[in-house]
């Protein structure tokens, strides 16, 4: 199955949904951004400039990125404040050496395994998120519907789809309830932590799926 095609023209039609008709950027593999009006439409007669899974990852890196840093300039809740350090407990996905991510030992199942997994973990902090900013709620909305189908696309690729992790729904709950039992002064604290890890982690995301199409171990 052509996974990355696939990706593609479903990155063409969440963006039409996540931005509607408004110009976006689209991030190539190297980095530049190429001006398109209408993502759907263009997705049939311009397919090699089609956006891929890579720059549905940067997209969503984008989103949450931009919401972390109009967090540090309303509410001065900042990477660098002491308070970040002190609340760092939230046992946020993150993608690390185990996961076969990295160039140097690089395991594609379980890599992509590692990257599902996490994506479908973070859909309970980002609801949470999507609760505490509300004047940004629409925006977040964006990056969970975004994020919950990359996860999706990504545990396709999986040769072994039962190796991806899904969330007990339960346990999902009782999170939830754990994060809403915040006081409101931590609550922006936590939510920026949130936000900084799922931008982390849609960063090392990116730098795999780039790997995978350079080294061809998946389709173009």
């Amino acid at each position: 199955m052509n996974y990355l095609r696939g990706c593609s023209l479903w990155v063409a039609t969440a963006l039409t949904m996540l931005l509607g008709a408004r110009a976006v950027p689209i991030l190539d593999s190297s980095g530049e951004e190429e001006l398109v009006n209408d993502p759907l439409r263009n997705s049939l007669a311009r397919s090699p400039l089609l956006p891929d899974c890579e720059s549905l990852a940067w997209l969503l890196h984008s989103k949450a990125a931009k919401l972390k840093d109009e967090m540090c300039e309303k509410f001065t809740v900042c990477d660098n404040s002491m308070e970040m350090l002190a609340q760092n407990d939230l046992n946020l996905p993150k993608i690390t050496e185990e996961d076969g991510c990295l160039l140097s030992g690089f395991n594609e199942e379980k890599c992509l395994s590692g990257i599902s997994s996490g994506l479908f973990t973070f859909q309970t902090y980002l609801e949470y998120v999507q609760e505490t900013l509300i004047t940004e709620k629409q925006k977040v909305e964006s990056i969970c519907y975004g994020t919950k189908h990359l996860a999706n696309t990504v545990r396709q690729m999986v040769k072994n789809p039962g190796a991806v992790i899904m969330p007990d729904p339960a346990t999902q709950n009782t999170l939830f309830a754990k994060l809403k039992s915040n006081k409101k002064w931590i609550e922006k604290i936590t939510t920026h932590l949130i936000l900084r890890d799922f931008t982390s982690f849609m960063e090392k995301t990116v730098r795999a799926v780039r790997y995978l199409k350079n080294t061809r171990s998946l389709s173009v």
